[in-house]
């Protein structure tokens, strides 16, 4: 196991339903142990196992919720 932690600039969430739908596509992906997201901030911070998820995987999850990663 590999325990990592990123932050990623996620643009497009104007309200706490944006967020939480970010967080819970995030959390979904197995090997993520915890997603938060900063509306204010429009970040998220991803805790993982990087055996088994990256950043490619929580960008393409993002996107698929309707947001888009930047940066």
């Amino acid at each position: 196991m590999h325990k990592q932690e990123s932050t990623l600039k996620v643009e497009g969430m104007t309200c706490g339903h944006c967020a939480g739908t970010v967080e819970k596509a995030v959390k979904s992906l197995k090997g993520v142990e915890k997603a938060s997201v900063d509306l204010a901030g429009g970040s998220l911070q991803v805790a993982y196992d990087a055996d088994q998820v990256g950043i490619p995987d929580f960008k393409r999850a993002v996107e698929e919720a309707g947001y888009e990663v930047v940066g």
